[in-house]
């Protein structure tokens, strides 16, 4: 199946990393190739192009892909980012350092109409969140038996949901009556929870939700803590590192973590003296964040929410 994902900013993203003939890089997030191709194209057969996801469907069409058209130069891996250390250990010498690496912490077009899994608000697939089959968490199993408190910090925390309370008494109610099976049922349960005048307008009233279970099945905050400063200590001198998120959580993230390692000292305004010994790995070189163009807003409507974020090692 030829994939329809759109990759966001791409224009943006490869400008940014400045990449050059021979330079060796990595996609921590390969997806349908999108950032992948492009590093490609700009590193040439001297490059390397390093690429990771989670997803055995998006490994097995970027595995033909390589073949049919000979991408010699291309390392693909059926691993989560934040293995990247562990990955890169297994292709290279412990030596190697790289000249850029992006990811992408969105959900692609691919995976949004995938009919046997449920990230669609209407799909009557197996409710099923999982970016790979091999994640030990499982979107029914949280729905249909975590605790009603679990569930309401869940979906507080990670949809910042301000019906969390109520859409979570709701779904133990309703799993009583009979077991919550697809994402149809959960939007069909959300839509009648929130009351019709706090539905916001241009997005689904069950975004929320939906949202904060994809995150909490597959460890998603944890995964991009773990991966950010391995991103940064495998990027030679001068070497970016560019994040695509698409929600504020992630890009607090991100945000805070460039921030921290971009100073010099992270001690506490109170400390007399410096005791932390902390010194400055980065330079931020997007304070604000990057956010897609009018053109691009026009074309693919959901890159509304996306915000890039670079960063270049000292």
């Amino acid at each position: 199946m030829a994939s329809i994902h759109i990759p966001v900013m791409l224009k943006e993203v490869i400008d940014n990393l400045q990449v050059k003939k021979g330079d060796y890089c990595i996609d921590g997030t390969l997806g349908a190739m999108g950032y992948t191709k492009e590093l490609l194209k700009e590193v040439g057969k001297e490059g390397k192009v390093l690429s990771l996801d989670l997803d055995e469907k998006a490994i097995a069409e970027a595995n033909e892909i390589k073949k049919e058209e000979s991408l010699d130069n291309l390392i693909i891996e059926h691993s989560n980012f934040r293995n990247i250390k562990e990955i890169v250990k297994k292709h290279f010498s412990l030596q190697q350092k790289f000249n850029c690496i992006v990811v992408d912490l969105g959900l692609s077009s691919d995976q949004l109409y995938d009919r046997e899994r449920s990230f669609s608000f209407q799909s009557d697939a197996p409710l099923d969140m999982a970016f790979s089959r091999e994640e030990l968490n499982d979107t029914q199993r949280i729905i249909n038996t975590y605790s009603q408190k679990e569930l309401e910090k869940i979906i507080k925390e990670y949809g910042e949901e301000r019906f969390a309370k109520s859409i979570s008494s709701n779904i133990v109610k309703e799993r009583k009556k009979k077991t919550i099976k697809t994402g149809k049922d959960l939007q069909n349960l959300v839509t009648k929870t929130v009351p019709k005048r706090f539905w916001p307008k241009n997005v689904n009233v069950a975004t929320k939700t939906f949202q904060a279970l994809r995150i909490a099945t597959n460890e998603e905050l944890q995964n991009l803590e773990e991966f950010l400063p391995q991103a940064i200590e495998l990027l030679k001198p001068q070497g970016r590192l560019a994040v695509v998120s698409f929600h504020s959580l992630e890009d607090r993230i991100v945000k805070h973590y460039f921030k921290r390692e971009a100073k010099d000292c992270i001690c506490p305004p109170q400390a007399p003296i410096c005791v932390c010994k902390h010194r400055a790995k980065i330079k931020i070189l997007t304070p604000k964040g990057i956010t897609a163009s009018k053109e691009e807003l026009e074309k693919n409507p959901r890159s509304r929410s996306a915000r890039l974020r670079i960063a270049q090692k000292i």
